[in-house]
């Protein structure tokens, strides 16, 4: 996937849904964009909006829906009960993978540029990309809101970072920045009394909590006596917490109290530090922690990084599928607790490919080309059809993947045996290292029969004069370049599998021996059939000799390593087979 920007406008409008839906077609009109999720308020006359897409995409995303909503939306006549500016009141970009915060940050500064000059929009500047420290926080430049709009555009100090210094009456002013992503977290107790919800949730938030003296009869320190300062005081105590906001509260819907929490930055504080250490703060008060909730969506890596936390505190490998770790955060989290949590909805990244499917699938279009997604079934089906690809290619592709996956299988299998504690790092991190090679080759699976589709695309443009001519040649040859190194990546990548399983089969699980075994044959038929691939596509290469010659000799240098590795793994593997 490439890199992931979050966009959440909040525009000044939650009563009219016809203007709302103007203002969403803008956004998803735009080709790149997964829209999470459109939450109006009528009682705020507030909508928020949470998109997603790649730089370029969300950038004209986002001017679309601010455009739009100063064409539908008059500040003159709107009223909320929620803090405003503007039509378009805070427009915040958030890093969620791939990209950085410096990156959000240059995005920002390029919206606000162009909301400025093209739609005559005062834009200040706020949070990562704030100017100066005091335009940094939110509440800060929206003191006074709409109402005392035109007096702060009249203060120098308070001049916008972008667009005019007048005052504009129908839109207001619009604010916009990096910023953190927001995690929205409740954890769930086994009582109704929020006074111990409070009391932990004052433990665990940066903020903290004026001091007290312990109370002999209670465990709740909301039960003992203010500790004060010579002027009368309170003594302030930090939370254990940094970028941590929490409260406690009563929730009717499940009949218990809840730690309600907010994250302002995830890998600071993580999700699981936070759980670990309220489920402590609660079995000292009398109480327990029963699960927890996510409102909203949350980043994969938070999560990947909560299911590896505990596999590490469980001591089992961390040399598993994404899959199985994403499901021991959710079970070690108690996210199941309140409400099914699904991850397709509330792992950000899952949701944008789930949208992307579905998008796909409504508007007619056909999904042949996801084969990884394809039961085995479909995909032989698929191959054993008259068209010419899937082929060979990707058959490689899914041996190397099917190789690494054996490797990470006997790796966790002789982590968990009794008689190996001594090899326990050694093994996981050979899983770890088979399940990364294991992604890359999913992915070269769909990837070569794309590359394919790409030659033919080339071959299909047209070529009426000797400009086209030439683009056509051209747009032939980087097709054909890409179709080489395809198969060569994969060659690349299997022989890295067959290297693992070569140590697999000395190191590891005597029992697993064969699986090792059966991995460096899968591994063996994806190099020799990846660069096959090579070289048919070389013999119709009309591109630099060079490349040619370095695509050959590498692809020759691959096959001679195999086979040289692969008898080796082949020989120790009867050899332990004849030993048990």
């Amino acid at each position: 996937m490439s890199g992931l920007v979050e966009c959440v406008p909040n525009f000044s409008e939650g009563c009219d849904q016809a203007k709302i839906d103007q203002i969403i077609d803008s956004i998803i009109g735009v080709d790149g964009i997964t829209l999470l999720d459109v939450d109006p308020g009528k009682d705020t006359n507030r909508t928020v909006v949470t998109f997603v897409g790649d730089l370029p995409s969300v950038e004209e995303a986002a001017f679309l829906g601010i455009k739009t909503a100063a064409s539908v939306i008059d500040m003159k006549i709107q009223e909320g009960a929620h803090p405003r500016m503007g039509a378009t009141d805070v427009c915040p970009f958030i890093p969620v993978s791939g990209v950085t915060v410096n990156d959000c940050v240059e995005l920002s500064e390029r919206v606000g540029k162009r909301v400025g000059e093209e739609l005559n929009i005062p834009v200040y500047l706020y949070e990562h990309s704030a100017k100066t420290p005091e335009r940094k926080n939110l509440p800060v430049i929206r003191d006074g809101e709409y109402e005392g709009l035109a007096k702060k555009l009249a203060d120098p100090e308070w001049k916008p970072d972008f667009g005019p210094t007048e005052f504009n009456s129908k839109s207001g002013a619009t604010v916009m920045g990096c910023r953190d992503f927001l995690i929205a977290y409740n954890i769930n107790l086994n009582t109704r009394d929020t006074r111990l919800a409070t009391d932990i949730a004052f433990e665990l938030r940066e903020k903290g909590r004026s001091k007290r003296t312990a109370n002999p009869e209670s465990a709740n320190l909301l039960d003992g006596e203010i500790v004060r300062n010579v002027d009368g005081s309170p003594v302030k105590v930090s939370g254990k917490f940094k970028d941590v906001k929490a409260i406690g509260w009563y929730m009717d819907t499940f009949n218990r109290a809840q730690i309600s929490i907010n994250f302002n930055n995830y890998k600071k504080s993580t999700i699981h530090d936070v759980f670990d250490t309220a489920c402590e703060l609660a079995v000292a008060r009398g109480i327990r922690v029963t699960g927890s909730e996510l409102v909203g969506l949350i980043p994969l890596d938070a999560m990947v990084s909560a299911g590896n936390h505990y596999l590490k505190k469980q001591n089992r490998t961390r040399g598993v599928s994404e899959k199985d770790i994403i499901d021991t955060a959710v079970q070690s989290l108690g996210l199941n607790d309140v409400a099914i949590f699904n991850v397709e909805e509330k792992i950000i990244e899952y949701a944008v490919q789930a949208g992307k499917g579905k998008s796909a699938n409504m508007s007619g279009e056909s999904d042949k080309g996801q084969l990884i997604n394809m039961p085995v079934t479909g995909f032989t089906d698929e191959l054993a059809s008259n068209s010419p690809a899937p082929g060979g290619g990707s058959v490689s592709a899914l041996s190397g993947t099917l190789a690494a996956g054996l490797t990470s299988m006997v790796a966790a299998l002789t982590h968990e045996k009794k008689g190996f504690l001594k090899k326990k790092s050694m093994m996981e991190e050979i899983g770890i290292q088979a399940q990364q090679l294991k992604d890359k080759l999913l992915f070269l699976i769909d990837e070569d029969t794309n590359a394919f589709n790409g030659i033919l695309s080339a071959i299909r443009l047209p070529a009426s004069n000797d400009e086209e001519k030439k683009n056509r040649q051209e747009s032939i040859i980087n097709a054909n370049c890409y179709a080489i190194d395809i198969p060569l990546k994969v060659a690349e990548t299997s022989l890295k599998v067959l290297e693992l399983a070569d140590q697999l089969v000395k190191e590891g699980n005597p029992n697993s021996v064969s699986d090792a075994g059966v991995a460096g044959e899968m591994a063996l038929a994806a190099v020799r059939g990846a660069c096959m691939n090579v070289q048919i596509n070389l013999s119709d290469f009309s591109g630099e000799d060079s490349f040619a010659e370095k695509a050959g000799s590498r692809s020759e240098e691959l096959i001679s390593d195999a086979e040289t590795l692969h008898k080796q793994v082949f020989s120790n593997t009867l050899k332990v087979i004849e030993s048990l």
